[in-house]
């Protein structure tokens, strides 16, 4: 087998490999090899290829990588139920924990509040949300 056919199947497969990871390590050494299976199909000695190889991929870790890691960094956000502890909300159907009924709007959306102390809480009336409970706000009158 060429030894530029050995470049192109390794770059290939890190590519693939690359796409089951999300730490960008295997998507330099995958352009590394890739350029040494140019420099293999226009005729370089396979030392040069191996320097090639090595001296691009270390090099793009060292150098590349911190901007794009940086660059596709996820912010960490809260998820959605989380991000509503300790807002204020408005009661749209009074809630009653003995009924099993009652709705809050917070930060926009709709959620099924229970009340923290068992009170009923009517509709119009502001609340604090304490804690999330499954699928359920758990909140205190203001």
């Amino acid at each position: 087998m060429p030894l530029w056919s050995v470049w192109l199947i390794a770059s290939s497969i890190m590519f693939i490999l690359e796409i089951f990871t999300v730490g960008f390590l295997l998507f330099f050494p995958a352009i590394g090899a890739f350029l040494a299976f140019i420099f293999a199909v226009f005729g370089a000695t396979s030392e040069l290829q191996v320097i090639v190889f090595v001296v691009t991929s270390l090099l793009m870790i060292a150098f590349i990588r911190p901007i794009v890691t940086k660059f596709f960094k996820s912010k960490d956000v809260a998820m959605n139920s989380k991000s509503v502890i300790g807002k204020n909300g408005i009661v749209i159907k009074t809630i009653n924990n003995l009924d099993g009924r009652g709705q809050i709007k917070v930060a926009g959306e709709i959620w099924t509040a229970v009340s923290e102390s068992d009170d009923e809480i009517a509709e119009g009336t502001t609340v604090l949300v304490q804690k999330v409970e499954g699928v359920k706000l758990v909140v205190k009158k203001v």
